[in-house]
């Protein structure tokens, strides 16, 4: 079996990269609490997460800076595979 591409050097390097830039959040804009590292980042949905702009089951790169993007563990879980940029459908309130 093959090991996991994502514990490997150029993936972690990939990361460090991004999480250097000090970007926000490519899916909701807002700023991404970089401070938060270690066991205290690993739960918390605020925390930075590399995400791609190709999903990766849709055939996009790990390993491709182009296709790196910095996203709260929140925005890139609710995002999922989609690969358009359309936030959900705003749900229409039960008052018609």
């Amino acid at each position: 079996m093959a090991a996991n591409p994502r514990n490997g050097r150029p993936y972690r390097r990939l990361c460090a990269t991004q999480r250097a830039l000090l970007l926000p959040c490519w899916w909701c804009g807002k700023p991404i609490p970089y401070e938060l590292t270690g066991l205290s980042a690993q739960r918390h949905p605020l925390a930075f997460t590399l995400d791609h702009l190709v999903p990766l089951s849709r055939g996009g790169d790990l390993l491709d800076p182009a296709n790196a993007r910095s996203a709260h563990r929140k925005c890139n879980s609710a995002r999922g595979n989609r690969t358009d940029h359309n936030r959900q459908p705003v749900r229409s309130s039960r008052r018609w």
